[in-house]
This record gives C-alpha cells, sequence and structure tokens, in this order.
C-alpha cells in the first residue's frame, strides 16, 4: 500500500482559491493579508493538513517567531487580559509566544533565557519590574535581545514601557476622595523597591499638595501589594491615635484586604471608612462594598506592547520609549461623602 503524499502549498492555493504567494504571505506575515482570505487559507492549511517547514526556515533566518513573556504570578489578575492583547497582537503577525512563570526565583528567570540563547525566541515581554537576573549579570556594553517593560518600568534602563500613567491616575483617585469632602487619607502601599508604588504615592502626594492638604507621615503606610499586607496596614493603623478618614491603596488587592479588616472591626463602609483601589482585578465589582478604583485597559496595554516590541525586531527604532495610556475612574460602592462622626 502506498504512502499517503504529503499536501502541498499548492493543494492548500487551490482549495482556498487564491495563489501560492497568498498563502505564503497568510502563514508567515499575516499582518499583510486580509482577514476573510487568512481564513480561508487556515480552513485549507486545516483540510489538507499541510505543515510548512518553519525549522528549516528559523534556521535560515535565525528568527523563531517566538516571543518570551516572563510574568512573576500568571495568577494575577492584571495578568489574564494583558496576556489576550500580547497573543491577539503576536497573532496578526505571524508570532507565538512563550509564557514564563518566574514566581520571582532568580533560577527560574535565568533558566528561561534559554529560549533566547537557543534562537527559540527573539524577544522579550517583562512583567517582572525588573532585568531577568541572567540579563542583569551580563558584562557591561552586553548586546540585550529585544526587550519590552509592561506595568513596572525597569529602574535604571532605557528599555521601552508600556503601562499606564500612574502619578496621573493616582491623582485622579485621590481627587475624588478630596471631592467627597476627605482630608484624612492614608496612602496604604509604600513600597521603595517598586516603581509603580513610587509613582502612585507621588500622584497621591501632587493631589494632596494641590489641594492644600499636608501629608501625614503616619498616614503613609508600607504594604508590598497583596492582600495579606493591606490587612494588616490598616490593623497597624488601628494602635493610633489619630485614624483617616478613607484609605488611597497602592492596588485593588491591597484594597481588599483593607475591607477585610474595616469589616472585621464591625465599622459600617463606607460610611465610617471609604476604600480606594487602583487596577479593577476581576473581584472589585464583586466585593461588599463593590470597590471604587482606577481601570487599567490592559487589552490596550498588552497589544501596544506586542507592537512595540515587534517594530524592534523589525528594525525600526521606536518613536517613543515610553507609551502611557490613560486609566479610568470607575465609581462604584466603597467611597461615600466623608460626614463628621
Amino acid at each position: 500500500m502506498s504512502a499517503v503524499k504529503p499536501a502541498t502549498i499548492e493543494d492548500v492555493a487551490l482549495i482556498a482559491g487564491v495563489s501560492i504567494a497568498t498563502v505564503s504571505r497568510a502563514l508567515n506575515e499575516p499582518g499583510k493579508v486580509a482577514d476573510s482570505t487568512r481564513r480561508k487559507v487556515i480552513e485549507a492549511v486545516a483540510q489538507t493538513g499541510y505543515t510548512t517547514n518553519a525549522m528549516a526556515r528559523n534556521l535560515r533566518t535565525r528568527r523563531s517567531h517566538m516571543i518570551l513573556i516572563l510574568a512573576p504570578d500568571v495568577g494575577d489578575p492584571n495578568f489574564s487580559n494583558i496576556l489576550v492583547g500580547l497573543e491577539t497582537e503576536a497573532s496578526k503577525r505571524g508570532y507565538g509566544v512563550l509564557i514564563g512563570n518566574t514566581q520571582n526565583d532568580p533560577v527560574r528567570e535565568t533558566d528561561y533565557l534559554r529560549f533566547i540563547s537557543s534562537n527559540q525566541a527573539d524577544g522579550i515581554i517583562l512583567l517582572t519590574g525588573h532585568l531577568p537576573f541572567g540579563l542583569a549579570e551580563s558584562q557591561p556594553g552586553a548586546r540585550l535581545p529585544p526587550m519590552v517593560a509592561i506595568n513596572e518600568p525597569i529602574p535604571n534602563s532605557d528599555i521601552p514601557f508600556v503601562g499606564v500613567d500612574n502619578v496621573e491616575g493616582a491623582r485622579v483617585a485621590t481627587d475624588h476622595l478630596i471631592s467627597q469632602g476627605h482630608r484624612e487619607i492614608a496612602f496604604i502601599g509604600q513600597s521603595p523597591g517598586r516603581a509603580v508604588a513610587q509613582l502612585r504615592e507621588r500622584g497621591f502626594r501632587t493631589a494632596l499638595a494641590a489641594a492644600g492638604i499636608s501629608v501625614q507621615p503616619s498616614f503613609i503606610l508600607e504594604a508590598d501589594g497583596t492582600t495579606e499586607s493591606g490587612r494588616a496596614a490598616a490593623e497597624r493603623m488601628f494602635v493610633r491615635d489619630r485614624l483617616p478618614t478613607a484609605f488611597f491603596c497602592v492596588n485593588d488587592a491591597t484594597a481588599l484586604g483593607v475591607l477585610i479588616a474595616l469589616t472585621a472591626r464591625g465599622y459600617a463602609l463606607p460610611y465610617e471608612f471609604s476604600v480606594m483601589g487602583f487596577d479593577d482585578i476581576s473581584f472589585a465589582s464583586f466585593v461588599t462594598p463593590s470597590l471604587t478604583t482606577m481601570k487599567q485597559p490592559r487589552l490596550k496595554i498588552g497589544e501596544a506592547s506586542m507592537d512595540l516590541l515587534l517594530e524592534m525586531l523589525e528594525g525600526e527604532k521606536p518613536a517613543r520609549r515610553e507609551i502611557l495610556l490613560r486609566s479610568e475612574l470607575i465609581l462604584r460602592n466603597s467611597v461615600a461623602v466623608w460626614r463628621p462622626r
């Protein structure tokens, strides 16, 4: 019995009703082909079982058409929609993605760099807030792979950054609390080692200064962005003689911890205390009271950062090394007009 003849690109072109050149473009440069045409080609590929010799092409071009994404925690509620944006934009341009869940482990980060050194990935998207440890230890002047940082800018580097304008977003959030009559406002989430926390604290301080409100040092509390750290920070506040009327939290996870602490103490929220978050992750609308927060355009962040990285891979010099998108104030039930007790 004779072997089945492998499908050819000519077979795909015949079934799709397009030229061989169009099939090639649809598979190798999908962004240059109309969506309807690309769908016909993909359906014909599936029908015939045609496979491209991607390995041979990669050896010729030394390009894998894969992007490595390094994230400290793929379970982070912020990650999923950013990933959708990253993957959607990559797919349009004929690229795939590899996800490295680093768990903030230097060994894991260094291990994932094998995809770069072995030409299995062409560039890196960083959600970690720092250079991968294996690259950070490189000799000065070493040639780094193309990289773009998301959410957390990389300190002391010229790596392009895509995220929200954290200073402006925090200023808007704090202005909202002030507009509701609050003057005693705590900031939960000070973290000298995290750029995002520093930027949001700066926006908080800017809004207070513009309103003629003095910053109370005792109202600035450290937290690492987790729910437990938010709960613990709120508990530390209650050993002090002076209490705020509102809490601006560095992110929604921290705000959840503050809500838990206040609820456990029996306070009626938001009438006795108001709580403001930042990010608008999925649970924000389901907690009680539902969380007033600043929404990050995560899909757009993912798309813009992938587009920027692919421009760099194609040899283009980025027009901007920093793309700051606007966050949106989402009004829910955790902030109320302040009525003196």
